[in-house]
This record gives structure tokens, sequence and C-alpha cells, in this order.
């Protein structure tokens, strides 16, 4: 397995796992369960946690990436900077999970607060998420580019073949 097709199996993990998480919350705080919600916590933690090795892997995906046909610098740079913050905001909803998780363990008047936090910030996660993986997708499926993009490419791949003819 190479470094693009290990980035293929766990980048959608740290993506997949809050959503799945921002249910189990609001399921929770629609019971009132502090056992469902501290279970959505610890899911959040385990999302943060997936993001390491789909962060870390990039790197290997880029090498792979950057010289097939039809892939960008730019495409690449710019999924780059979504990741950076998407990772942020992820590792800082698994830190604060972690908090939530003690404060709900140990019955603290302001756990109740932590749900409310995490529930904003998962909404926060998901959307960077969505962005990250879309752009992440737009590297190698041309059909989900911008509409600027693909015309770029088309003139490209067009240039291309008259050189060939040439």
């Amino acid at each position: 397995m190479n470094g693009a097709h290990f980035h293929l199996v766990v980048n959608h993990l740290p993506i997949i796992i809050p959503m799945a998480a921002l249910i189990v919350l609001i399921l929770g705080l629609i019971i009132k369960s502090e056992v469902v919600k501290r279970t959505a916590y610890f899911l959040f933690v385990v999302g943060a946690i997936c993001t390491m090795p789909a962060f870390a892997s990039g790197e290997g995906a880029e090498e792979m990436a950057e010289n097939l046909p039809g892939v960008t610098e730019q495409l690449i740079h710019e999924h780059e900077e979504k990741a950076e913050a998407f990772a942020l905001f992820n590792y800082a909803l698994g830190l604060i999970s972690i908090v939530a998780i003690w404060a709900s363990w140990k019955q603290k008047s302001f756990a109740k607060w932590f749900s409310l936090l995490i529930l904003a910030l998962s909404l926060v996660v998901i959307l960077k998420g969505r962005e990250v993986g879309t752009s992440g997708g737009e590297i190698r499926h041309t059909e989900i580019r911008k509409a600027g993009e693909k015309s770029m490419e088309k003139s490209m791949d067009s240039e291309d073949s008259e050189k060939d003819k040439d």
C-alpha cells in the first residue's frame, strides 16, 4: 500500500466520525442522557485521533498525485490549506470532548455547557470536513470541479492533443 492509497483509506474517518458523533450527541440532548452524551464525546475524540494519520499521509499522497495528468499544484495547495484548518478544529473538538467527558463523569456544574459548545464546534468541524473532502475529491474527480477549472482543464487537454498531432 503506497502513501496515496493509505491516505484514501483513512481520510474519510475524520470526516464521517464527527457526523455520527453529532447524531449521538443530539440524541443524548433529546433524551437527557449523560451516558449517551459521553459516548458522543468519546466519538469526537476518536474522530480527532483519526485526523492524525489522515493528515500525516497527505504528503505521501501529494507525492503520488502531483505527477498525474490533470492534477495541478493549485488544487493540491487548496486541499492542504483546508486540511490544516480542518485538522485544527477537529483536534480542538477532541480536546474539548476529553474535558467534557471528565466534567460529565465528575458531575461538574458546568458540564452541561460543554454539550452546547461541542454541538456548535462539531457543526464547524463538519462544515470544514465538507470543504476538505470536496477539495480533496476535486484533485482527481474532474466532474466535481468548479466550471472555471473544468474549462481551463479542457483547454489544457486540447493544447496537449494538438501537440501530440504535431
